[in-house]
């Protein structure tokens, strides 16, 4: 069975003098960090490899600190900077919030009844969400905001959105 993997954030600084880490992540402001036991760190481009966690306590609503097993000060922690972080998709099931956007990915688009597909990945900014999907081959970002979402349906997986007339055409034409 071919392993997937879900980006959850990233390694934005190091902590103190024995090799902690500030994880920045996505996931929720009720995330249990006790129970995260590995992470996949970036490499190079499409290659992750685990790192088993000694500890991993809040922060802040979105920031972990982390501390990685065999990594004992902070000339070694600093080589970890700016590396992208995953979580295998169902442990990330166990810890992402329904209601937090990154737990969309996987659900399907729909706008105005008409079904555009299944949303890729989720890019959050500060005054609205993007929702990458791909359309007839070609990656089309759709906005999430107060204007354009009408429902989210957890239980069929399914965004219901009324989109402005013209967008989607920008992306296919």
């Amino acid at each position: 069975m071919e392993n997937r993997f879900r980006n959850i954030g990233k390694i934005v600084s190091s902590f103190g003098l024995k090799g902690e880490l500030i994880l920045q992540h996505h996931l929720g402001k009720k995330i249990a960090p006790a129970k995260i036991k590995v992470i996949f760190l970036e490499q190079k481009k499409d290659e992750l490899l685990p790192y088993f966690l000694e500890l991993a306590r809040k922060k802040s609503d979105d920031e972990l600190f982390i501390k990685l097993e065999g990594l004992d000060n902070k000339e070694e922690a600093a080589k970890f900077l700016r590396r992208e972080v995953w979580l295998r998709e169902e442990e990330f099931s166990q810890h992402a919030q329904k209601n937090n956007p990154i737990a969309w990915v996987g659900y399907r688009l729909f706008d105005g009844g008409k079904n555009l597909g299944e949303i890729l990945e989720v890019i959050e900014q500060p005054q609205q969400i993007l929702c990458r999907l791909e359309i007839s081959e070609k990656e089309v970002l759709v906005p999430v905001n107060e204007q354009t979402l009408d429902k989210i349906d957890h239980a069929g997986k399914r965004l219901l959105l009324n989109l402005p007339e013209g967008l989607l055409e920008v992306y296919l034409d």
